[in-house]
């Protein structure tokens, strides 16, 4: 694969396959904000001020207004504004995320996450950028340092959300792509001199704001240097045609692992070289794909969740289902299955 990008403006990125006569071209827009301080400031006022907290577990949700600077952060791979606490994520909790794509009712496509760690504050962030996607995302506030000692209630306390966009875990876009992100043992990518270098969740946002589909995001994650961190994560990512690919990286190579049936899972160990589906080390992968092979795939909301309810620990921070084809997300705070909330993604283009 040959990509070439026009990183300088970012008024396109085009990417030429070698092995393919055609050229995929992902239009990001002229994305230096050309607004003046006051609309800044008015923008970003919106922004916080749309903060609501919808279930006391908590679980908040904010639609964050105008350009976050995504663009310009593509250019370099440098935030140096970006004041998350890594060292939070680095100390305790136990590894355990499982995702799942499901894709064998007809007109309905769903994937299923859900994000088990130590205690944490989770958001449900809309973003409509300039030359990108809309599309709707769970952040953990641990890295903006909230927690339930230091909540985000208090209109002076909430400035650190404007870097929320950055702190994506998993998402769907406007045109039906969803991504989550699972911690391994390791990972290591591979680096190309020239490439800029993003973070390893920055790519969920990467993917959320630009990618029409599977084969665009994968193209999308080509063209930079991806920088690992702790702990290090892989991918599960799909879109509306039910098509889905886990993303890996392994002694400084990127390996895409297709789906090949109408379903496909991910969870906490390397797939690639593994022994997956027939003998894998992790219970819920078992429990997973035991469960979609029975469905063929075929799940309707209530069993979609009541798949993440079973593979749910107590450890399980939320649990998202993201439907593709009506753009909706279920999210479920704190492994309350009974009192799920439905929100909608609209495109409003």
């Amino acid at each position: 694969m040959k990509g070439e990008t026009a990183i300088a403006s970012w008024c396109s990125i085009r990417f030429k396959a070698s092995l393919a006569s055609f050229a995929l071209l992902v239009l990001i827009g002229c994305a230096q904000e050309q607004s003046t301080p006051a609309e800044r400031d008015t923008s970003r006022a919106a922004t916080l001020s749309s903060l609501k907290k919808v279930d006391d577990f908590p679980l908040y949700t904010m639609t964050y207004v105008g350009d976050y600077g995504f663009a310009g952060y593509l250019k370099t791979g440098v935030r140096p504004n970006l004041s998350r606490m890594e060292s939070a994520r680095a100390e305790g909790g136990t590894w355990g995320c499982t995702c799942f794509a499901a894709s064998g009712k007809d007109s309905t496509r769903i994937f299923g996450r859900n994000f088990d760690w130590h205690d944490c504050i989770p958001l449900l962030l809309f973003t409509r950028p300039p030359g990108g996607y809309a599309s709707v995302s769970m952040v953990d506030l641990e890295y903006f340092g909230y927690s339930r000692s230091n909540l985000p209630d208090a209109a002076e306390n909430r400035e650190q959300l404007l870097e929320a966009p950055f702190m994506p875990f998993d998402g769907m876009n406007e045109k039906g792509v969803a991504i989550g992100m699972m911690a391994v043992p390791s990972a290591r990518a591979p680096f190309v001199p020239g490439k800029v270098t993003i973070g390893e969740i920055e790519v969920i946002r990467l993917v959320l704001d630009y990618a029409a589909n599977v084969d665009e995001a994968v193209r999308l994650i080509d063209q930079f240097n991806v920088r690992m961190e702790n702990p290090p994560i892989h991918y599960l990512v799909t879109d509306r045609s039910g098509q889905s690919a886990a993303v890996e990286f392994v002694d400084g190579q990127r390996y895409i692992l297709h789906g090949t049936e109408r379903w496909q899972v991910s969870t906490n160990f390397i797939i690639n070289g593994s022994d997956a589906p027939d003998l894998t080390p992790c219970w819920r992968y078992n429990s997973a794909y035991s469960t979609l092979k029975k469905a063929a795939g075929a799940l309707s909301d209530t069993s979609a969740l009541s798949l993440l309810q079973q593979v749910s620990q107590s450890t399980t921070v939320w649990s998202t289902l993201y439907k593709a084809e009506v753009l909706r997300v279920t999210v479920v705070p704190g492994r309350k299955f009974s009192v799920p909330y439905e929100f909608r993604l609209d495109p409003g283009r």
